[in-house]
């Protein structure tokens, strides 16, 4: 665990709004998402404005208490750091407020008439990554409790789930945490995806080969009519092993390697 660069400013900046942004302030009311106030439909929020788009991002710098603002940052503390180092800044700070932004999204579908604030959902994404990268490692509750990463994720899902459907736990935003972690789950996924469908494209170009494209019969046949008297003997012999391995056992029997050989041989290249 070590305060990193972004983890540190995030701590930071929630500090200080909670110092500057006083509870039930004007301003406060201003910054907290209510699903209807978002699209201008409230008339009791505060005051009538046309829409208040921004909510959706400055709800998670605000906290309704010093408990709930210390359990948050406790979280990203603990969590983040280790997650940006491995992640790296800009996709980091992308986990975190994608997942922010998708817990005030559950919160429009699920809670449209409840207000909420806090970086839990945000915090929700981060635990969400720490627990598909390091899933066996334990994570001791209140100290003591050890659970796996991923089981304590599983658990929280599972909780937030039964919470927000049968109305336990007022006052919480339920659907938010659950939108925040399974959002983040997603992000961090789809980066996965992309990382290891640029590895199989790479591999794919490495284990690429001129004959690749052709039929099977035709590339068989400019194998058979390559002139072997003018190579090395080595080569040779080789390459007659080959072709006779391709008359027994078909073509798919060469690996890539020996596929190349033949190429080269036959002056594909």
């Amino acid at each position: 665990m070590r305060l990193t660069p972004w983890v540190t400013r995030l701590i930071v900046a929630n500090f200080l709004v909670f110092v500057l942004v006083p509870g039930n302030s004007p301003l406060y009311m201003l910054l907290t998402l209510f699903p209807p106030a978002v699209l201008g439909m409230d008339n009791v929020w505060l005051v009538q404005m046309p829409f208040r788009p921004w909510t959706a991002f400055t709800y998670m710098f605000l906290h309704a208490g010093i408990g709930h603002l210390l359990f948050n940052m406790l979280g990203l503390f603990f969590f983040g750091g280790r997650l940006e180092t491995k992640l790296g800044a800009r996709r980091f700070l992308m986990l975190y407020f994608l997942s922010g932004v998708g817990a005030a999204a559950f919160s429009f579908l699920f809670s449209w008439q409840s207000p909420v604030v806090g970086a839990s959902g945000a915090v929700y994404g981060i635990l969400a990554g720490y627990a598909m990268f390091w899933p066996r490692e334990k994570i001791y509750i209140y100290g003591v409790i050890p659970v796996q990463a991923r089981v304590l994720a599983l658990i929280l899902v599972v909780v937030s789930l039964y919470s927000g459907v049968s109305g336990s736990g007022s006052g919480t935003a339920h659907f938010a945490h659950l939108g925040g972690l399974l959002v983040g789950a997603a992000y961090l996924r789809m980066l996965t995806f992309n990382q290891e469908k640029g590895k199989r494209e790479f591999q794919r170009k490495v284990n690429q080969t001129p004959s690749s494209g052709m039929a099977d019969g035709e590339v068989v046949r400019r194998w058979a009519a390559m002139n072997v008297s003018g190579l090395h003997e080595i080569n040779r012999s080789e390459v007659e092993k080959l072709l006779a391995r391709v008359n027994g056992d078909g073509l798919r029997s060469l690996s890539m390697e020996e596929r190349q050989f033949l190429d080269r041989m036959a002056g594909f290249y």
